[in-house]
């Protein structure tokens, strides 16, 4: 690793070192030497700033829905609106002794009790009344309560050759790290949770790599080779139709509509730009919060009947991207992906599968987001080995995902609603990984 800094002719020799140095401070080491200088050592004591607590009070609703205890943590009951993600409430931001419920604003209204009156999910922040308990169907509540919110603060380098702490900017889910200056490097960044009560050696992540190395992929088929009838086309300036299938994370409506680009329009988009003489169709077909099996169980006539709609849309490439389709068995997803291999034979369709991205720690049994290369899921472990079994392209997504804590990243502060929804840098992983299938 010689990454340099160009104003001071500073070269580093190697990542920086940091370590827990106080409950809310951080050692850092680098070695660096001047241009055909001999290495030195640079240290820095940086402290850095407990997550943000912000306190809310009186929060009005006009009616407080039934506690369902039997609904994900999210859905239990009334969200609060300062925890609210894209979908979902951010888990873990609500401070649980600080919530109160109460029939009206000041300090004399009257406070429903907690387990009698009302019930709450307090890791998701979510608030229910309870049936027999005092708060009417169609009865106002007032909400005070403390949440904290995420950061991601970055450790730099300067163009003098200091190294800083700079304080991002904070976030109910998707926080980014500040933008460096120019001659700048980022040697880490430190992953500020809220609910984190002291730093731990979890919420360092030193910059490893600048980017996914071609020597961490595994050597792959390219498209020549799996898909000659698309390279075929698209080097003949001929007519290509890709089908993008897939759920929520295809479908993409959840994001942000100024900057809205699903990873399939990034990807043709890429495409164009390579092979500017073919003539590329995109046609999406998703269904968010379904998976592969919901659509070859739906029946004729149905918007998402997978022969009328995957199948009828003759498409010349597929695309297929399911991270709903995590929870199948090896058998189950050779068995079904066998079939659907199949039938794009039939209809002469190429095929790429995406494998997904990374979501909720909790989901996939992981216990933190650093050194989590190897995913843990076996679907993901199935669908490689089902794509190299059978001669399929295979954009390995998964891959660079457990990758990005190397970079500094955190792959949670890129989910929108703080479980699956990848913002547009995550669905920018989606179209590199699609991209280095092409030559």
């Amino acid at each position: 690793m010689q990454r340099s800094v160009r104003k001071s002719g500073l070269v580093l020799e190697r990542p920086a070192s940091l370590s827990v140095a106080g409950p809310w401070r951080v050692k850092v080491q680098l070695a660096v030497r001047a241009a055909r200088g001999v290495p030195r050592s640079v240290s820095a004591l940086l402290a850095v700033a407990p997550p943000r607590s912000v306190t809310v009070t009186a929060e009005y609703h006009e009616t407080l829905p039934l506690f369902n205890p039997q609904a994900g943590g999210w859905r239990k009951g009334l969200a609060l609106n300062r925890l609210r993600a894209q979908e979902c409430t951010t888990c873990h931001a609500l401070d649980p002794a600080s919530l109160r419920v109460c029939a009206g604003r000041g300090p004399g209204a009257r406070a429903f009790a907690a387990g009698k009156d009302w019930e709450a999910d307090l890791a998701w922040g979510t608030v229910g009344r309870l049936p027999e308990g005092g708060i009417g169907a169609a009865q106002p509540v007032f909400i005070s309560y403390r949440y904290a919110l995420l950061r991601l603060d970055t450790v730099v380098l300067t163009a003098a050759g200091k190294i800083v702490l700079r304080q991002g900017r904070p976030h109910n889910a998707t926080p980014r790290p500040p933008r460096l200056l120019r001659g700048e490097i980022r040697l880490a960044n430190i992953w500020v949770t809220s609910g984190l009560s002291r730093l731990t050696a979890d919420q360092l992540f030193p910059v490893l790599e600048a980017a996914l190395p071609e020597a961490a992929i595994p050597a792959a088929r390219s498209a020549e080779q799996l898909l000659p009838e698309t390279m075929k086309k698209l080097c003949a300036g001929g007519a290509l139709r890709i089908l993008a299938w897939g759920d929520s994370v295809t479908d993409g409506s959840y994001l942000p509509k100024p900057e809205r680009d699903h990873w399939q329009a990034q990807f043709v988009r890429r495409l164009r730009q390579r092979f500017p003489r073919a003539v590329i169709e995109l046609i999406t077909e998703a269904w968010g919060g379904y998976n592969s099996s919901s659509y070859l169980a739906e029946p004729p006539g149905s918007i998402h009947n997978y022969r009328e709609k995957v199948l009828g849309a003759r498409p010349d490439l597929i695309v297929s991207e399911f991270v709903n389709d995590a929870g199948m068995t090896p058998e189950d997803t050779a068995r079904q992906y066998g079939r659907l291999l199949a039938d794009f034979q039939a209809i002469g369709a190429e095929w790429i599968i995406l494998t997904p991205h990374y979501v909720r720690g909790d989901w996939m049994g992981l216990k933190r987001e650093k050194h989590i290369d190897a995913d843990p899921r076996p679907y993901v472990a199935a669908l490689r080995k089902f794509a190299r079994a059978n001669r399929v392209a295979l954009a390995d997504a998964a891959r660079r995902y457990g990758r990005l804590w190397r970079q500094g990243l955190p792959y949670s502060s890129l989910m929108m609603n703080n479980i699956n929804h990848p913002n547009p840098s995550g669905m920018r992983i989606f179209a590199d990984n699609l991209m280095a299938l092409f030559p």
